[in-house]
């Protein structure tokens, strides 16, 4: 059966459920990478008060060495998945440069095939390992703190990984059965231009549109 989306288009033309998980997954890769901007910004204000408070007092932070080494695993990777989303990590776009319609759409799906079943190994190993510091009691060595909860948070974030990257490979399959349809939820390759236009579309927001409008 055939569904229409309010634009009046087909759901082969525009897949709404689809589209509405992209939403949902896109909230909750926001919530993980606020989590890992507050987790930067909160050990830099520990970072401060340690520096003042070993030259003021001669009091530095109890565990300070043990907190930076349990909050990198926050900062390191619960902002991966939107990293991911929003195209921002470095690739190499030499050859991918050069492509265009379903030969480019066939290159992006099989790379993406191939990160996610790396990060499928990588979410068996780390669970491992999560499950191993949990059972075992294990903690860091001066304050005690427990490593299991950073050690969950490598796996967490790497399954949301997971999910985007399945979106992705979804969104490239029905780029490659159509190449003239809409890319949705799949990063698109830009041309200087175009990246310098979106850049400060982002960073003056409101502001341009309102200048524009005027």
């Amino acid at each position: 059966m055939m569904t229409t989306d309010p634009g009046g288009r087909s759901s082969s033309e525009r897949p709404v459920t689809y589209i509405r998980f992209d939403g949902w997954l896109g909230h909750v890769e926001n919530a993980f990478n606020m989590f890992a901007a507050f987790s930067i910004l909160a050990l830099m204000l520990l970072a401060v008060a340690q520096v003042l408070g070993r030259l003021a007092f001669n009091t530095p932070i109890p565990g300070f060495i043990d907190i930076t080494e349990q909050a990198m695993a926050i900062f390191a990777f619960a902002g991966v998945a939107y990293c991911q989303r929003v195209g921002g990590h470095i690739r190499m776009e030499i050859v991918l440069g050069r492509l265009s319609g379903r030969t480019l759409y066939i290159c992006e799906m099989v790379g993406v095939i191939l990160i996610a079943f790396t990060v499928a190994l990588l979410i068996w190993g780390s669970l491992f390992h999560f499950e191993r510091a949990l059972n075992i009691g294990d903690s860091t060595m001066d304050i005690r703190l427990p490593t299991w909860p950073s050690k969950f948070m490598i796996p967490l974030a790497l399954s949301l990984l997971f999910l985007r990257l399945l979106m992705q490979v979804y969104g490239y399959a029905r780029l490659v059965a159509n190449p003239a349809r809409e890319p949705i939820a799949v990063p698109v390759i830009e041309d200087v231009e175009e990246h310098a236009k979106h850049e400060i579309e982002e960073a003056f927001g409101d502001d341009l549109d309102e200048g524009e409008a005027k």
